[in-house]
């Protein structure tokens, strides 16, 4: 483990954003393929894997980006722009490689990624597993929801509790994809193309090594990012998501429906010329140039406190959680907006608008960025001890 930052933070933020220019692209040319099918195309899993998406949060010295917060939201809100699913599935795949990329130990690390081949994850880190602790590791079983990528993924970590005299620890579980049952229960609403498919195990062998403590591991590699904790190492991937398919949806109306006209006489007006469309436009921009800027502020402030050497305080993993929150909310309210005011015609499949009021209203639903987070903060703010960012 380095103490030091090892990244060139602008040189490296500059690199994975140029990356995406370059894709964005294709990646929304193939999103509707990938909606159809319910999970992530080959083309598109590649396209991500090949600019370095998954690689996002790995760290350096086995390949990855190593990026700091705001450069991961930045790189997520520039793939949500112009593919949902894809970004979605970017950010938890880099998630899955990450977090035991740092956490796991040697031995684990050279079956994962052996010969420096950088695996494909997938990742539900919600405590769910049940184990038995045997000799050399433990048995698992579980079923676990909402595995987005899991059907392009080599490995899948998975949250477990285990108890040991009679004190429950919640651990993370590394397993072979091909170890798993795949649930083919993915017919939803919104991000179909995340291939967020249930999967399960019954009495899976899994190794010491290949396990870690979530709240409080060892790190064995990478730099002072992967010292922020949680739910900051997790949080600032949904501010990014949502507003990269709020601003979409608000560039979409202004150059594709706002000029368009309407009325039931033979005196149409154009969308543009009404005050309500106009407020709605001047309001949804300043509201997500406002969340995007505190989320960039607060992430950036989780990072230098771990390049100092410190850890960000339990208030400051509160507000990084409801500032992820927040980001969602107006999101959510801005899509809403936008669809709303655009009349009929974004009723149908091929218009943009219908695509991101069915994603976002989807991501919303994430446990990660629910109201529970605006409560906690609330606590912290009168006083209340003990207030768990994570609850």
């Amino acid at each position: 483990m380095s103490t030091e930052a090892p990244i060139d933070v602008s040189k490296t933020r500059r690199e994975l954003l140029s990356s995406v220019e370059d894709i964005a692209d294709t990646l929304t040319a193939q999103a509707p393929i990938d909606e159809a099918h319910n999970t992530l195309s080959p083309e598109s899993v590649k396209i991500l894997e090949d600019a370095g998406m998954f690689r996002l949060k790995l760290p350096a010295e086995l390949g990855g980006a190593e990026a700091d917060p705001t450069t991961q939201m930045l790189v997520l809100e520039a793939l949500a722009y112009a593919s949902s699913a894809a970004s979605w599935c970017a950010m938890v795949g880099s998630t899955s490689v990450g977090l035991p990329g740092a956490f796991l130990p040697d031995t684990a690390i050279a079956e994962m990624f052996p010969s420096g081949h950088i695996p494909l994850g997938a990742v539900v880190a919600m405590p769910i597993g049940k184990t038995e602790i045997v000799d050399g590791g433990y048995l698992l079983s579980g079923r676990w929801p909402f595995a987005s990528g899991v059907r392009h993924s080599e490995w899948i970590g998975a949250g477990a509790i285990v108890v040991r005299d009679g004190t429950p620890e919640r651990r993370m579980m590394v397993f072979p994809t091909a170890s798993v049952e795949l649930h083919d229960n993915w017919q939803v609403a919104g991000l179909k193309g995340t291939g967020s498919c249930d999967f399960s195990v019954d009495g899976l062998f899994v190794q010491e090594a290949f396990t870690w403590n979530l709240l409080d591991g060892v790190q064995n590699r990478g730099g002072p990012v992967y010292q922020i904790g949680h739910p900051g190492f997790v949080a600032n991937e949904h501010a990014g998501f949502a507003l990269g398919v709020a601003r979409r949806a608000l560039d979409a109306f202004t150059e594709r429906e706002a000029a368009k006209k309407r009325g039931y006489t033979g005196k149409l007006s154009s969308l543009s010329a009404r005050p309500a469309v106009q407020r709605m436009l001047g309001a949804g921009d300043l509201k997500l140039r406002a969340a995007r800027s505190l989320a960039i502020e607060l992430n950036d402030a989780a990072y230098q406190a771990v390049v100092e050497g410190g850890r960000p305080s339990t208030r400051l993993q509160g507000e990084l959680r409801a500032i992820a929150s927040y980001c969602t909310e107006v999101a959510l309210e801005v899509v809403t907006d936008t669809f709303r005011y655009s009349g009929g015609g974004a009723i149908y499949q091929q218009n943009i608008l219908q695509q991101c009021l069915r994603d976002m209203n989807v991501a919303a639903q994430h446990l990660m960025v629910s109201e529970i987070a605006y409560e906690n903060l609330g606590q912290m703010m009168l006083g209340v001890p003990d207030v768990n960012p994570m609850q």
